[in-house]
């Protein structure tokens, strides 16, 4: 994961980008990137989605997790450390017993 969040970080220096990327806007970028994605599924099944669009819904996750790992580098976080800390939040707001099979949020248990 770090050769590949290096490589991000290469790539963009290599254009002189960093100077354009602002906590608010690479927060920007990922909402603009997520609805591309979301585009890919408009006024389609799931499945036809997938079967149609599968190579732009690639390069359009792509998209999001470039700019999630810029803005985790701009603010000085590690991907790894926040999932982490995420998932062991998740796991005590849904525990198993209570969300197993189940699509209510944490405060409807």
């Amino acid at each position: 994961m770090e050769d590949l969040i290096k490589d991000i970080l290469r790539f963009r220096d290599d254009r002189d980008w960093s100077q354009y990327h602002t906590p608010k806007d690479l927060a920007i970028s990922i909402a603009l990137e997520a609805n591309e994605l979301l585009e890919n599924f408009q006024w389609r099944t799931s499945e036809e989605a997938v079967e149609e669009k599968f190579e732009n819904i690639k390069d359009e996750i792509a998209d999001v997790f470039i700019y999630l790992f810029l803005i985790s580098d701009r603010l000085g976080l590690q991907a790894k450390e926040i999932i982490s800390d995420k998932l062991r939040k998740n796991k005590q707001k849904y525990p198993v017993n209570k969300s197993y099979g189940s699509r209510k949020k944490y405060n409807e248990f």
